[in-house]
């Protein structure tokens, strides 16, 4: 599974994988693909100081990146408590009442959230860019578009490659006027943030709207047939996230979690706000139905929401409150029926890649050839 860029950064399979566990990344470099960390979680630098040096101690001198989350546009002088007063008190209000109809116990006193938003702020993805150049990271991805140009000067110095996300061409184009290295066109279908344009079409539209800058296929993608189809639709490569949460090197936060994660089909999922505030895809539970009814107080912008809901999303994984207990997934979750290592993975990726080209060399008929 081998393309121009992959080969470009080293990598026997052109499969990049975003996580935010260090032990999915590396395992992910080291099966041949390319781990990508999800750096959003690291509010301290310390933190990605450790995670980092973990990484580069367990990844066998393989290539890997950082994905970051932050805007183009600085807002200056803004913090985290300035933010939390502008969240009005009928919000406060309903996440008590939607816990306590589910008994949700109490987080211990003096214990904090274990998820914030403020890895959505820009000074933290700041910090942690500061910590991340000190290491040899080939990529710098990031969730909300095109970084600030300072930002991508500073990669460019240091030889790293940087990826944006887009969900349409219109920004694909965008990234390309930023002097942005590779797109990922992220399908309707995918984990987390998306847009509302499904793979199928919006993987050919980006490649054609950025050639010939590389693009990368994202949304819906779990099985070797399927990064056949995105390469033929002109991708260079595939982003997978939601697949990685269920390999045995992945550490989610509740066994319940896992268990539910592993029964889901393909239809439960929802593009629901009521994580961050944008459209983000992830399990149908009572929580986002809460939300997403129309007898709710409706869900507040970023980074508002975050904000509101980080000690509810933390006292429900805690206590594994299955009604409530969900977490950011793609549609493929349907194809996630067992916990299986990263290599695992990665035979079953390049088996079903192998029939696939197989499958259309016998159509165009050059078996054997």
């Amino acid at each position: 599974m081998q393309t121009e860029l992959s080969k470009t950064l080293g990598v026997e399979h052109a499969v990049f994988g975003f996580t935010p566990f260090p032990a999915v990344a590396a395992a992910i470099s080291r099966a041949g693909g390319f781990g990508v960390l999800g750096a959003v979680r690291y509010t301290a630098p310390d933190e990605l100081k450790r995670d980092l040096d973990w990484i580069e101690a367990h990844i066998d001198g393989k290539p890997y990146g950082l994905d970051v989350v932050m805007p183009a546009k600085k807002v200056e002088g803004v913090t985290e408590a300035d933010v939390e007063a502008m969240i009005p008190e009928g919000h406060r209000q309903f996440v008590k009442d939607t816990l306590a109809k589910y008994g949700v116990p109490e987080l211990a006193e003096g214990e904090a959230s274990g998820w914030r938003i403020t890895g959505w702020m820009e000074q933290v993805a700041r910090n942690q860019l500061d910590v991340a150049f000190d290491y040899p990271i080939r990529l710098l991805a990031n969730a909300l578009g095109s970084p600030p140009a300072d930002v991508v000067a500073r990669a460019h110095e240091q030889n790293v490659l940087v990826a944006a996300l887009a969900g349409s061409a219109r920004h694909a184009l965008k990234h390309k006027e930023g002097g942005i290295d590779i797109v990922v066109a992220q399908g309707y279908e995918a984990g987390g943030h998306t847009g509302d344009i499904a793979s199928m079409v919006l993987t050919p539209e980006v490649v054609d709207a950025v050639a010939p800058l590389p693009v990368l296929a994202a949304g819906g993608i779990g099985s070797g047939q399927q990064v056949a189809a995105a390469l033929a639709l002109g991708a260079q490569g595939v982003w997978l996230g939601s697949l990685w949460l269920t390999t045995t090197e992945a550490e989610l936060p509740s066994p319940k979690l896992i268990e539910k994660l592993l029964a889901a089909g393909s239809g439960d999922t929802v593009r629901s706000r009521a994580l961050t505030g944008k459209p983000a895809r992830q399990l149908r539970t009572e929580w986002t139905d809460a939300w997403d009814s129309a007898d709710g107080p409706g869900t507040l912008p970023m980074p508002l929401q975050g904000l509101l809901v980080a000690d509810a999303v933390s006292r429900i994984q805690k206590y594994e409150v299955e009604p409530l207990l969900g977490t950011p997934v793609g549609q493929i979750v349907g194809r996630m029926t067992s916990e299986r290592s990263v290599q695992a993975v990665f035979d079953d990726l390049t088996r079903g890649f192998e029939k696939a080209v197989d499958r259309i060399n016998r159509i165009a008929g050059r078996s054997g050839q």
